[in-house]
């Protein structure tokens, strides 16, 4: 259908420009952030634009939607000030009629929004996670000054002195807190170190000479302690990171569903499955909020319209909130979806409810 394809053309194309923009201006502050990082050397610049790519689609699980919906006032505002709804309404064709039009569209960005947020915006964050803790202790290295403590992520290395090459350290001090719960802190003395690359791992190899080893167990009268004379300290990539993940936003569907009675991992099994839908509502709500007078410009609603869909966003956020407390139950993120989207519906069948409204307020 050619009056179809013209709309789906035109929202697409004005909703891409749309998330593209609001993805700048969002990403903005954290780009400038991982630049100055970069900038001082605590950030290896070859893996910044990796950093940056892992990251975006947990941006976009909140953009595309509002940028969807953004898409849809600007097309079809533009549609009544050029008086072109006023000749689709003449030929037959009403506004929910188009809303109908634009079903398959809708229901393609929804499957995207159901894929990024189930899978692709964790499987960057479980990426982001391993390279963070590879970079937290490499950069812990290679930031090391001499007779000054330098912490980077859970470590923290001290060094009285050190070669040209940073290679060659002496009087070291090690520390890694523990980032598990039941696992113990780790504190190394040594009078000499020595970096060691070896190709191929992905390791961070250091060989220690004639020094202590102690484990000491946070919040507990226990520790254990070992001399040595010759210590190689290999530290390891985090592979769990990509396996699992510890935080709730990283794991894989399977894992939250396996964990489904826990509060938080729940709150998060609702957000991926629920929020998605919200592009449906987003159809509804701009149907029913883009009429607006030719003299009154395609703006004129654009910003009460983004306020009210912003609401619903922050409605599905407060819940995910209150359910990681255990205040609500899975069934608050649909319950708020039909609020809406019901409230929107009555709206677009009785198009004069909306005055009655107003006119019995200002009484």
């Amino acid at each position: 259908m050619i009056i179809r394809r013209y709309l789906v053309k035109q929202v697409v194309e004005t909703s891409l420009v749309v998330i593209a923009l609001l993805t700048l201006i969002m990403m903005g502050g954290r780009l400038i952030k991982y630049f100055g990082i970069a900038a001082q050397g605590r950030l290896d610049a070859s893996v910044l634009f990796s950093i940056i790519g892992y990251r975006l689609p947990e941006f976009l699980t909140l953009i595309m939607p509002l940028g969807f919906f953004i898409g849809l006032m600007l097309v079809f505002g533009r549609l009544y000030i050029d008086h072109e709804m006023a000749v689709l309404n003449a030929s037959g064709v009403s506004r929910n009629q188009l809303a109908r039009l634009l079903a398959p569209l809708t229901i393609g960005f929804l499957i995207f929004q159901l894929v990024l947020m189930t899978w692709i915006s964790p499987w960057g964050l479980r990426k982001f996670e391993q390279l963070s803790s590879t970079q937290a202790v490499r950069t812990g290295f290679d930031l090391v000054r001499p007779k000054e403590f330098v912490s980077s992520g859970p470590y923290t290395i001290y060094a009285s002195s050190l070669s040209e090459d940073r290679k060659n350290l002496r009087d070291i001090v090690f520390y890694e807190r523990a980032t598990k719960e039941n696992k113990p802190d780790v504190v190394i003395l040594a009078r000499e170190a020595t970096r060691v690359e070896i190709p191929n791992d992905p390791a961070n190899v250091v060989d220690l000479i004639d020094g202590r080893r102690y484990e000491i167990y946070p919040g507990q009268p226990r520790y254990t302690q070992a001399e040595f004379k010759s210590y190689r300290l290999r530290i390891e990539n985090d592979k769990e990171a990509d396996v699992s993940g510890d935080q709730a936003e990283s794991m894989r569907l399977k894992q939250l569903w396996e964990k489904r009675q826990d509060p938080v991992v729940q709150s998060e099994l609702g957000w991926r499955l629920c929020v998605p839908f919200a592009i449906v509502v987003a159809l509804l709500l701009a149907t029913a909020l883009s009429e607006v007078n030719p003299r009154q410009g395609r703006y004129y609603r654009l910003l009460p319209a983004i306020l009210i869909f912003a609401s619903l966003i922050v409605a599905l956020m407060a819940v995910k909130t209150r359910m990681t407390k255990g205040q609500l139950g899975i069934w608050a993120y649909p319950t708020v979806l039909f609020v809406y989207a019901f409230v929107t519906l009555l709206f677009l069948r009785k198009p004069n409810l909306a005055p009655k409204l107003k006119l019995k307020l200002s009484k």
